[in-house]
């Protein structure tokens, strides 16, 4: 749970999260109904960046449950009132059975502007500046909301969406021990991972899925929604009997369901007349079942908190927040510890699914210790060809040579055109330097004795940042002067999503530089 819990932030560009500055809140309107109220708000996430939404709210005093309601790629968000999907209705039906809703908007959709929905590209990735991020860091401001209102239970907060909505709602369950019940609804499958690009971040789903993030949840009550008409349709038969068995491991098998409907993707009455009653059962078993009630649908510029009016003074644009970003980034970056830095850079590099040396091309010349690996951009072959190769071998010196990821003999197919393939897989760079960890690794294992690496060309990056996460003693000549890390030369040369978020070049030398108590490392 720990480390898919750091693997999910990290991808997020939440390990380590921004600052949590006091909240600020703007209610700007109130709408008054026989037996809830509707207010109009938006909360300031970030400095300067702002969140919007609805906050429904039961009549009478107490303190109520409270749901958190992150929508789907619905035309209108959550003011979509469908067939398919209504979110006044399901925020009106809770309110008026005692409980409160927060519903509130994904990224470029509403009130919530100021940053677009889809944006990706590497400039973003090497800083984990994603839309996923940016919208599960919402969802945790959100809760933070909800629980600062008087009216609410600390101990009773859920949350549920569907499609889109969904991988959020499983997402914030996965980090946030707050939550108390879920019904993540329409989403969660071994057929598909979510479509969007909010819904993937680089790293996210390495060595995993949304089955076990999901699951991650037990032992507390969660539901299961899926329709016959989408990616759900074997999940009563597949994904919930899977996910039972983590239950059960709790000895609380019963606290997860599953329901099934007859219909294309939704989030229609039934559904939402099934999360209705698991909630109650959850967290309001003194209420009485309810069956969904109509409700009047108020008119979008009613409820909408910016309509016919600008953002609060000190707004920022799109280009401010990513500024904003980096800046936070690299102070968080100046404050870690060496111990620190190397699990930021090995959470970048999927150092907990790095290979097995003995699955690598590789090939040790035995000779005089201490042992050397010695690195070519184009693998062993011409590494064999280097004056360092003959000048180790003239002092008989063991060798380690090898073909490192998609380089000499390791070079295969690989297609990279999907536009989520680096949230299952590594980039190139990252893939050579788990393998030259793994090298690391493996003759440290042989001669307990700092190993020195020698490097030439684009092997060098390769040698640092293979040394930083390993955690062993090497020797390597190298000053920090070297590593350029200019951000559209990172993208040609070294790309690895996330390696500006952990600190880059300065991170790897000060994980080099402060080694475990009984290592010793020399880096000059």
């Amino acid at each position: 749970r720990e480390l898919l819990r750091r693997q999910i932030l990290a991808a997020a560009g939440l390990w380590p999260a921004p600052p949590k500055h006091p909240l600020r809140v703007l209610f700007a309107g109130r709408i008054e109904r026989e037996d809830y109220t509707i207010q109009k708000v938006a909360i300031e996430t970030l400095p300067g960046f702002w969140l919007g939404g609805n906050l429904y709210r039961p009549k009478g005093a107490g303190q109520f449950p409270a749901v958190l309601h992150p929508h789907g790629h619905w035309p209108y968000g959550r003011l979509e009132n469908s067939a398919q999907c209504s979110t006044p209705l399901l925020a009106a039906n809770f309110a008026r059975n005692g409980f409160v809703v927060f519903a509130y908007d994904m990224l470029g959709y509403n009130d919530t502007v100021q940053a677009p929905h889809d944006f990706t590209g590497p400039a973003f990735q090497l800083w984990n500046f994603t839309p996923l991020g940016l919208q599960l860091w919402n969802s945790l401001r959100a809760a933070d909301f909800l629980l600062s209102l008087p009216d609410v239970d600390p101990a009773r907060l859920a949350i549920t969406g569907a499609s889109g909505g969904g991988t959020q709602t499983f997402l914030l369950t996965a980090v946030d021990d707050r939550i108390a019940a879920a019904a993540p609804v329409n989403m969660v499958s071994g057929l598909m991972q979510g479509g969007c690009i909010c819904e993937n971040a680089p790293g996210l789903r390495i060595g995993t899925n949304n089955i076990e993030i999901s699951a991650l949840f037990a032992p507390r009550p969660m539901l299961l929604v899926s329709a016959t008409g989408d990616w759900t349709r074997e999940v009563p038969k597949v994904e919930f009997p899977s996910m039972q068995k983590v239950w059960q491991l709790f000895g609380k098998p019963d606290q997860i369901e599953v329901v099934q409907f007859d219909a294309p993707h939704n989030y229609n009455q039934s559904s939402r007349e099934a999360v209705y009653g698991f909630f109650r059962k959850h967290l309001a078993p003194q209420r009485a079942p309810w069956k969904e009630r109509s409700a009047p649908v108020e008119k979008l510029q009613d409820m909408l908190v910016f309509h016919g009016s600008r953002l609060p003074e000190g707004a920022v644009s799109f280009d401010e927040l990513f500024a904003w970003w980096k800046r936070a980034v690299r102070a968080a970056a100046q404050r870690m510890s060496a111990a620190e830095a190397r699990e930021r850079l090995r959470m970048a590099f999927a150092w907990h699914q790095r290979p097995s040396f003995g699955d690598l091309p590789a090939r040790y010349i035995e000779g005089r210790l201490p042992a050397a690996l010695l690195l070519h951009p184009a693998g062993m072959a011409e590494a064999e060809k280097t004056e360092d190769f003959r000048e180790l071998r003239a002092a008989g010196r063991a060798v380690l040579l090898m073909d490192a990821f998609q380089t000499g003999s390791a070079v295969a197919p690989r297609d990279r055109s999907h536009r989520h393939f680096l949230t299952f897989n590594v980039s190139d760079d990252a893939g050579r330097v788990q393998d030259v960890a793994a090298a690391l690794e493996e003759l440290w294992r042989r001669t307990r004795q700092p190993v020195e690496i020698r490097a030439a060309g684009a092997a060098r990056r390769w040698a640092l940042f293979g040394a930083a996460i390993a955690g062993v003693s090497v020797r390597f000549d190298a000053s920090l002067e070297e590593f350029d890390e200019d951000e559209a030369r990172l993208e040609k040369e070294f790309f690895v999503p996330g390696l500006l978020h952990a600190g880059g070049a300065q991170s790897a030398f000060r994980a080099v530089e402060r080694a475990p108590a009984q290592l010793r490392k020399q880096v000059r």
